[in-house]
């Protein structure tokens, strides 16, 4: 298994590191961050069975992230965290920290023995070559497209080609990448647009690997949901299982002035509309039966009649 990436813990970083960052809210990233190091050093400290890990991990993520929405972001006495938490990723940085860690032997017993890279992914989807009879290029001028997985759990790939059997020194082309088995694409608000998107995506990594499922995976609703069947997405799983505020309630929570007045209400919807357990469960159960998935026995084929 691959260390654990810091996705949450870079965008905090960035952020202090942002010129545009309000005085005021330095010292409040500054504390975020010590409070990032006391989550990440729990997490690491669960134990228990897997469904026990399970459960406790999700408290953790449910209570760092209320920290962070409402306590960093929402309490800001300026605007600048609120109105760019979209470009900044402080929220949904951690959705993309968290997963990697719960996507564990410890929680999923049948990655034991797979070696396998888990986290966010560049992934292979196609090679092409740029070369022609009077510029041949090495190796016939391989180029990979690769794309960039939220989640994803892969093999590592390299890639050589040349036009000699041998592969001499000096004529081959080498690539390194990743083939993504299971790929995962984190939201924050899930609309029609981005599932359009996520429905392009899915095509493309299942064109690259012809045995590879592909999930989205968002906080919340913001579309009317459609039928999956006919797009290459295996399951959209909404884990806090809710919709979107509307966005006239969201326009109240432009002005810092705003957000202090109308801050219990907005506390109120968080805490009724935590990570849900059961969801996260859900996703672990689609990677274990994936994993079980093994070549068709003959006996038991001609037992059953089928494969």
């Amino acid at each position: 298994m691959n260390p654990f990436p810091s996705s949450h813990l870079d965008k905090l970083t960035a952020t202090l590191e942002n010129e545009k960052l309000p005085v005021a809210d330095r010292p409040r990233i500054e504390s975020q961050i010590q409070k990032y190091k006391e989550w990440v050093k729990r997490l690491d400290e669960v134990t228990g069975a897997p469904a026990e890990r399970l459960t406790t991990m999700v408290e953790l993520l449910n209570y760092y992230r209320f920290e962070v929405d409402l306590d960093l972001i929402f309490d800001s006495p300026h605007d600048f965290l609120y109105r760019q938490k979209g470009q900044l990723k402080l929220d949904n940085s951690v959705i993309e920290e968290f997963l990697p860690r719960l996507v564990q032997p410890a929680v999923v017993p049948q990655l034991a023995d797979c070696q396998v890279v888990t986290g966010p992914a560049n992934s292979f989807l196609a090679v092409f070559f740029s070369s022609s009879l009077t510029i041949p290029g090495i190796g016939g001028g391989l180029n990979v497209r690769t794309k960039d997985q939220d989640f994803a759990i892969a093999k590592r790939l390299f890639i050589q080609t040349s036009y000699s059997p041998k592969f001499e020194n000096g004529k081959v082309e080498t690539h390194e990448t990743n083939l993504a088995y299971i790929a995962a694409e984190c939201k924050t608000n899930l609309d029609k647009t981005m599932f359009q998107e996520a429905c392009a995506t899915a095509r493309d990594t299942k064109l690259a690997v012809t045995g590879a499922k592909y999930f989205l995976l968002c906080e919340w609703l913001d579309m009317t949901p459609v039928s999956t069947a006919t797009t290459d997405i295996d399951e959209v799983i909404i884990l806090r299982r809710a919709k979107r505020l509307s966005s006239n309630i969201r326009a109240k929570y432009a002005s810092a002035a705003n957000r202090k007045k109308e801050r219990e209400e907005y506390k109120k919807f968080l805490a009724e509309n935590p990570f849900r357990v059961e969801l996260f469960a859900r996703f672990i159960e689609h990677i274990g039966g994936l994993l079980k998935d093994k070549p068709p026995e003959e006996k038991e084929v001609l037992k059953q009649g089928y494969f």
